[in-house]
């Protein structure tokens, strides 16, 4: 079964940090992906922007090493290589001063009445002079529209002098905040399993559900990385965006309709209805860790302290935290999250848990009765499973064997499915907000974990190590378990 392919209109999109990892891991590879499928028309036109000085024919060499490197060799073929590098051009300009913007000007002079598309795939410091400059060099039309990476801030108040100083030149619906995780196929499978069937949504509240965990793990560390990610840590990189997102997926009440703003108010419900955390529970709520060195294949690994270079640092490299919402539907619900580097496997999935039968019948002998579970893997190998409890076959009497309905999406639609990107960008140009967070719902999330923060500043206490391998602190496993739960680990689901 292929998918169905919807071309857009014609659009220029400008990429500020043409030269970045942003832009040859993600950007340039899914843009090909949408071009090889037919999706971009003809006129479309791919402006990459940095300081760095290049040509056109430079820059295009550059994004045909990035295809190379990130794009299935059969999908390279010379004809739809050279169509694709055909459509791109290079501008050097320098997003704080005004050096190169003339000629910015000019590559888009004469395409007044496009879609036009400014992604900004640099740092956060940049997107106010950046948005500046396109404001006074006349570039912003009524058909335009910005996209901005995370991390949006590094609070609240810093979050709000970004969003003012982008929102001084585009007005709100012109602005799409970008997080990649609504993106992802299975994310969106969420709102349809839940609106869609029959099935799920009658059962999809407290009266049914026990509990909900979300993990998002990931094996390697801060690799490269760790002067940047020390000033952000997970809790900043992972939960306050992508893992609320995905709660506020899980959580939300069925909009009135799947326009944009109807998805994203019940959505912004979500976030207010979480329970602020106080600093007398922190220590019984809350979960920082930071991992040591280890044992791998290749010898040992080194800690994270190790990689950053400075013994005194108390970032957190692994957050587990249990939410609880004021809701009618969700009321004495707890969401466990946890997110790390370095740990046990990587993956990214989310688990529904409903409660357990109120009186077995069946015989001892019959073996245990588990509880039904929803598990919705997101990254790797995207697909869902429903695991129940069915008799064992066999005529040796009645044997209870634990067992998913397993539904992968490769093997359901045996095709190539798209990447997150490759579906945002495309929704960017068609004008689609539904994926991209409003600024009220950014606001909502920092106020839920700016208290946490606060309290981690406040504290002397370090982060608590944890074993690279394994799967986070031992604090993390009596987060839960001092509730009678237990954390799925991915062989487990």
């Amino acid at each position: 079964m292929s998918a169905r392919i919807i071309p857009v209109d014609p659009f220029d999109l400008v990429v500020f940090g043409a030269t970045g990892d942003l832009a040859q891991r993600k950007l340039i590879p899914a843009l090909f992906h949408r071009d090889e499928q037919g999706q971009i028309p003809a006129e479309a036109e791919i402006i990459g922007t940095s300081r760095r000085p290049m040509t056109n024919d430079e820059y295009r060499a550059f994004a045909k090493t990035a295809l190379v490197a990130h794009v299935e060799p059969e999908l390279l073929r010379p004809e739809t290589l050279a169509r694709f590098l055909g459509r791109i051009s290079y501008v050097q300009a320098e997003a704080s001063v005004d050096d190169g913007w003339p000629m910015l000007e000019q590559a888009l002079s004469d395409h007044q009445e496009r879609v036009r598309v400014f992604y900004l795939a640099v740092g956060p410091a940049l997107f106010g002079p950046i948005c500046e400059r396109l404001g006074s060099h006349n570039l912003v039309t009524e058909k335009s529209r910005v996209v901005v990476e995370k991390p949006l801030g590094k609070d609240g108040a810093s979050a709000d002098a970004l969003n003012n100083a982008i929102g001084k030149v585009f007005p709100e619906p012109a602005i799409y905040r970008i997080d990649h995780y609504l993106g992802k196929e299975t994310v969106q499978n969420l709102m349809a399993l839940r609106f869609a069937n029959a099935l799920f949504e009658p059962l999809w509240n407290g009266t049914h559900i026990d509990h909900v965990q979300i993990t998002v793990a990931e094996t390697l560390g801060v690799e490269g990385r760790a002067g940047y990610y020390d000033t952000s840590g997970a809790l900043r990189d992972m939960v306050q965006n992508h893992i609320l997102q995905l709660l506020c997926l899980v959580a939300m009440e069925l909009p009135n309709s799947m326009e944009a703003n109807a998805v994203r108010d019940e959505k912004l419900k979500v976030l207010k209805s979480l329970k602020p955390i106080a600093p007398a529970d922190m220590d019984q709520l809350v979960v920082r860790g930071q991992y040591k060195g280890g044992p791998s294949t290749n010898g040992q690994l080194p800690g994270y302290l190790e990689e950053l270079g400075d013994s005194d640092s108390k970032t957190e490299t692994f957050v587990a935290l249990k939410a609880e919402m004021n809701s009618w539907r969700w009321a004495n619900v707890p969401f466990y999250l946890r997110t790390g580097k370095r740990l046990g496997e990587r993956v990214s999935e989310i688990v529904v848990e409903f409660k357990s039968i109120p009186f077995n019948v069946f015989k001892a002998s019959a073996g245990a009765l588990l509880p039904n579970r929803l598990v919705i893997r997101l990254q790797p190998d995207e697909g869902v499973k429903l695991w129940l409890s069915v008799k064992e076959p066999g005529p040796g009497g009645l044997r209870f064997k634990y067992v998913p309905l397993d539904m992968s999406f490769a093997e359901a639609f045996m095709t190539r499915q798209p990447e997150a990107y490759e579906r945002l960008l495309m929704d960017v140009v068609r004008g689609n907000q539904t994926l991209f967070m409003r600024r009220d719902e950014v606001a909502a999330a920092w106020r839920f974990v700016d208290p946490i923060l606060q309290a981690w500043k406040d504290s002397s206490e370090p982060p608590k190590p944890y074993q690279s391998g394994s799967w986070g602190p031992t604090a993390a496993i009596s987060l839960i378990e001092r509730d009678h739960r237990t954390w799925y680990e991915p062989q487990s689901s």
